[in-house]
């Protein structure tokens, strides 16, 4: 099978990262066959030195003519002059609605072997944490209206947001396909007793729910939910939320699990062309010093093979042997445990070792 991958290395620790799940990709392509063609994309800072443009239109072009997009990580304080259109998150917002990718899928899973990584009380963490948040990604604040404007002297800042009944009919689809799949359980996040947009996201939940009987829908208001995720992560099977809500939430729930570098993400749309993503940051601190996590980058191109390309074999390997390295004692600094005496059981390796000992290991 031969497939084109739109390759957004990005800021910060993006080029490291990036470079290793390709190592990996490439190591999985020779094991299956496969033929996987990369197109290097600008986007993000970067593209901002050297296009002057966060996203050039030629670049989602490129996007859009691959076969799905493997990104790094993006932005940094470089940039933080820059206006505010121009910024390298605006570069990853204009990503997404031009390739219509409208559901951000996070799991939230703790790795058995990372367990005491997690900043919960382990009484919690023994009950389990396997979830998933299906957040909407193009509507809402974020791509609403905002306006600064000066009344009557001072300056008044505004920021809309707003959601159609097809918007929020379409990611509430994903949210109740994916818990049909899962344990069958649905819990739908918003503010209904403060805003119309989530009454509404409520009243269009609920229709919804005759559709799929066999999922068990509850409703909880976001913060209450910020509050369960810490407090009980267990019950939860599959979330769905807004755009504003889901980015909070799902990285709250990325550090229960030990490590937001370890957290993988996909955004998918209509078509099979998604965008598939690590969910933290740049990380401009540790750029170029090889000691960034790149399991989060490698996982996340183990969901383009498993969601995008129907590779699910392929990536049941690359999972397998994440699993492997860990099993083996190796940890990256930030899943290095903090006290010196349980530190001491496992052997600490940089960002580029990570990746070659997962290849090693790669059956």
């Amino acid at each position: 099978m031969q497939k084109n991958i739109a390759v957004i290395r990005g800021d910060g620790i993006g080029p490291e990262i990036v470079e290793q799940a390709l190592k990996v990709l490439n190591k999985v392509a020779d094991a299956y066959s496969h033929t996987f063609h990369y197109d290097d994309v600008d986007m993000g800072g970067c593209a901002i030195d050297k296009w002057g443009d966060p996203l050039p239109e030629e670049m989602l072009k490129r996007c859009l003519a691959s076969d799905s997009v493997l990104m790094g990580s993006v932005g940094g304080p470089k940039w933080d002059g820059v206006p505010g259109h121009m910024r390298p998150e605006k570069g990853l917002l204009r990503l997404r609605a031009g390739m219509g990718v409208y559901s951000n899928n996070r799991p939230a899973k703790i790795w058995p072997q990372l367990a005491g990584a997690s900043p919960l009380n382990p009484s919690i963490v023994e009950k389990g944490i396997d979830f998933i948040i299906v957040r909407e990604l193009i509507g809402g604040v974020y791509f609403g209206k905002h306006e600064t404007e000066d009344k009557d002297g001072q300056l008044v800042a505004t920021d809309t947001m707003s959601y159609s009944e097809a918007e929020i009919e379409r990611i509430g689809r994903i949210g109740f396909e994916t818990a049909q799949k899962r344990g069958k359980k649905l819990c739908s996040v918003e503010k209904s007793n403060v805003l119309d947009c989530s009454r509404l996201w409520k009243k269009v939940m609920h229709r919804l729910a005759d559709e799929y009987p066999d999922v068990e829908l509850s409703d909880m208001l976001v913060d209450n939910c910020a509050m369960q995720i810490v407090k009980n992560p267990a019950q939860f099977d599959v979330i769905v939320t807004e755009n504003m809500f889901g980015d909070i939430l799902s990285d709250e729930a990325s550090m229960i699990t030990g490590s937001i570098g370890m957290i993988p993400s996909s955004s998918l749309g209509a078509t099979t062309c998604g965008l598939y993503e690590p969910i933290h940051g740049s990380a401009p601190d540790i750029a170029g010093m090889d000691v960034a996590n790149p399991i989060g980058t490698i996982l996340s191109a183990a969901m383009m093979l498993r969601f995008s390309f129907d590779m699910a074999r392929e990536a049941d390997a690359i999972e397998a042997a994440v699993s492997a390295v860990l099993d083996a004692g190796y940890r990256t600094s930030d899943i290095m445990p903090a006290d010196p005496a349980q530190a001491a059981k496992y052997q600490k390796v940089g960002c580029s070792r990570m990746g070659e000992l997962i290849i090693q290991n790669l059956a």
